[in-house]
């Protein structure tokens, strides 16, 4: 397709003020302007011709295959010398043109997902700089945006280097943990309920089990994406502060030894890393957690949880990350929950509603500020018992402030890990 320019649409409207000129002062010569126009549309057609050609191959568009969130992304056309658009979808914004560099195909990525590029277009000029060839076509390239793993580095090498300071290692070979090592001597200090007494018995002295921390274990961090964790809380929706919590727990996981599954779901399952081990299998948890985007409709925990169970092949600890409004709306999730409850063990994570602890702390001016109040109490109170009842199913819950509730899950996982 040859198109004008816009020196040429300029070359082109020239035609009519000279038009108007010419007619005032000779009644025939607006036939000049139109001879005019004619002269431009010509060397429109010319310079288009003589436009190099574009081929299939150039319709290429190079750039990162993923970014992290808030990062800069530079796109390039495949062949020098052509201009370039995409037609890009969230969450990749265009910059502003004051900070746009080189052909301008500079985005900034504004949240987590996948951004689709559709089409592409590709032109090229002619010698003239009138017309120019265009040429597009589809094409079903992405780029992921990953989470920011700056913090996650910091916090686990942190939580890392606290734990081995107060002695609390995070592979302790003795000692603490669930694993049976070894039969030894019962000293003074070691807990009563570490005493073999058939062993005892056998060898008439008192004998102690010692343990040690199982290594691989299994651990999947599974996380509602529905409707009710996309919205915010503290000004960051409770999904994204989720990925984050759960990439620092897998970090420290993946340090310890065990093998990690990151599982997201909303009305049906969405992600799954699959088990992953070893240090450099968080690479794959990290493109993984890209593809848990917001969605807008409820979850289905009954489908979802059930998917997960058959796809785990052994006991695992399971951390659900969630969030519920009522009982009557968390019915659903109970029972579902009690059914894992009965192969695996569940350790329910929520962030705490700080909004509504601000309406039921705050002082009251007016009315509407009393019933703000009341309603902030009912919404708490009605929160307080589910999870009693999560406690009751034998299900631990695990509820922290937004901001704080990273590395209470990192400390938590590691102390109930060494846990016998």
């Amino acid at each position: 397709m040859i198109v004008p320019t816009q020196r040429a649409v300029a070359l082109t409207l020239v035609a009519a003020p000279m038009a108007l000129l010419l007619g005032v002062v000779r009644p025939d010569g607006w036939l000049l302007a139109v001879a005019w126009a004619a002269g431009v549309a010509l060397l429109v057609l010319l310079d288009g011709l003589f436009a190099p050609r574009i081929r299939t191959n150039d319709l290429r568009i190079e750039g990162p295959g993923a970014v992290d969130v808030g990062g800069t992304v530079a796109l390039a056309g495949a062949t020098p010398g052509l201009a370039y658009t995409a037609d890009v979808s969230a969450p990749l914004e265009p910059l502003p043109f004051s900070k746009r560099e080189g052909n301008g195909l500079t985005y900034t990525a504004t949240r987590r997902g996948t951004a689709k590029l559709s089409r592409i277009w590709a032109r090229a000029s002619g010698p003239l700089g009138l017309a120019y060839r265009q040429r597009s076509a589809a094409t079903d390239d992405s780029i992921r945006i990953l989470p920011d793993l700056r913090p996650v580095r910091e916090q686990g090498m942190r939580q890392f280097l606290r734990s081995r300071q107060f002695g609390a290692r995070i592979r302790p070979e003795s000692g603490d943990g669930t694993e049976f090592q070894a039969l030894t001597d019962f000293q003074p200090g070691m807990e009563r309920r570490a005493i073999d007494w058939k062993a005892t018995a056998r060898h008439l002295s008192l004998l102690a089990r010692e343990y040690r921390t199982e290594r691989d274990n299994s651990v999947v961090f599974a996380i509602d994406c529905g409707r009710t964790m996309s919205e915010p809380v503290a000004g960051m929706p409770r999904i994204d502060r989720a990925v984050s919590a759960a990439l620092l727990a897998s970090f420290v996981a993946l340090k310890s030894g065990d093998t990690v599954r990151l599982f997201g779901f909303a009305g049906r399952p969405t992600a799954d890393s699959g088990s992953i081990a070893g240090a450099r299998g968080f690479a794959t948890l990290h493109r993984t957690a890209a593809e848990l985007d917001y969605d807008a409709q409820e979850s289905n925990f009954t489908l979802s949880l059930v998917a997960l169970d058959q796809r785990l092949q052994r006991r695992s600890l399971i951390i659900l990350f969630s969030e519920f409004t009522d009982p009557t709306s968390a019915e659903l999730m109970l029972g579902a929950a009690a059914r894992m409850r009965k192969r695996h063990r569940l350790l329910f994570v929520l962030f705490r509603d700080i909004e509504l602890e601000a309406f039921l702390e705050a002082r009251p001016e007016t009315a509407d500020d009393v019933i703000r109040a009341n309603v902030a109490h009912a919404l708490l109170r009605e929160r307080r018992i589910v999870i009693e009842r999560l406690k009751r199913l034998g299900i631990d819950v695990l509820e922290a402030a937004p901001d704080d509730l990273a590395l209470a899950l990192a400390e938590r996982y590691v102390r109930d890990r060494e846990r016998p």
